[in-house]
């Protein structure tokens, strides 16, 4: 049996977050979801496992909040639930930047679709950054693009005071779903920079719809569950987890004498 796993997010006011809260949790414990949905003033955040009739009846309830009504997901297959329990988490933001000035649903940079995505980042006056941590990027990554080394998304504001507005003009940014550079792009424009752009459904909705034989993107996109990383196509990665620290390990890493399945890797030690 195929599953299906569903992300959306958006940024927007919502009130009543405590009684939508225990509305969602009812409903995806009856509906035997799996994965996590984040609520906060600032909007909502979720990726979401099950069979397709549960994830369809979970977005037509979420539609009928009269603020929801557009969520759009991005869905992809997989051939066992990468998640052990359903949660619904209230939080200060959706995506934790550090930075309660930053306003998403005031200003936002400009939304870039896949398919002009390589003619923008191959433009050599634009500063492509990839917005993701270290970790992350260390799998894959677009070609030319600047790996900031966050441990997590807090720390991109400090990477960003390094930058010069009046230097760095044109600014592009990435990451695994759109929410993070949505929010970055936010902040680059609260900081002076004028011409910021963000790369629409982020690197995922360009593997799914950017044919591999036009694809500027290297590696593999590393995800938050147990697929652990995804490739072109969205077709499953080659990547593991290490249980230890929880960094994606490659198979050369899984051939080293420091790999211990369910224990340790070489990024451990």
């Amino acid at each position: 049996m195929a599953f299906i796993v569903a992300t959306f997010y958006k940024f927007v006011p919502l009130s009543n977050t405590q009684e939508l809260r225990s509305h969602l949790l009812s409903w995806g414990q009856a509906l035997n979801l799996r994965g996590t949905i984040c609520l906060a003033p600032e909007g909502i955040n979720g990726t979401l496992a099950g069979d397709q009739p549960a994830i369809d009846q979970m977005l037509h309830q979420l539609r009928q909040h009269p603020v929801l009504a557009d969520i759009t997901p991005r869905t992809a297959t997989t051939p066992t639930l990468p998640f052990e329990r359903f949660k619904v988490k209230l939080k200060p933001e959706i995506v934790t930047l550090g930075r309660p000035e930053v306003n998403p649903i005031q200003q936002v940079g400009t939304y870039v679709s896949p398919q002009d995505w390589n003619a923008l980042i191959s433009d050599p006056e634009v500063l492509v950054l990839d917005t993701r941590n270290h970790y992350e990027v260390s799998i894959g990554s677009f070609q030319g693009a600047i790996n900031p080394a966050t441990d997590r998304f807090r720390e991109f504001p400090a990477y960003v005071a390094q930058l010069n507005p009046t230097v760095h003009k044109r600014v592009a940014m990435f990451c695994t779903g759109g929410i993070r550079c949505e929010k970055a792009s936010a902040y680059l424009l609260q900081q002076g920079f004028e011409q910021v752009y963000h790369l629409q459904g982020g690197i995922l909705n360009y593997l799914e719809t950017i044919p591999e034989t036009e694809s500027l993107w290297q590696g593999e996109c590393f995800v938050f569950d147990d697929r652990v990383a995804v490739g072109h196509g969205l077709q499953p990665g080659i990547h593991q987890m290490c249980q230890g620290c929880g960094h994606p390990v490659s198979p050369e890493d899984q051939a080293s004498p420091q790999y211990l399945p369910g224990h340790w890797c070489p990024h451990c030690l």
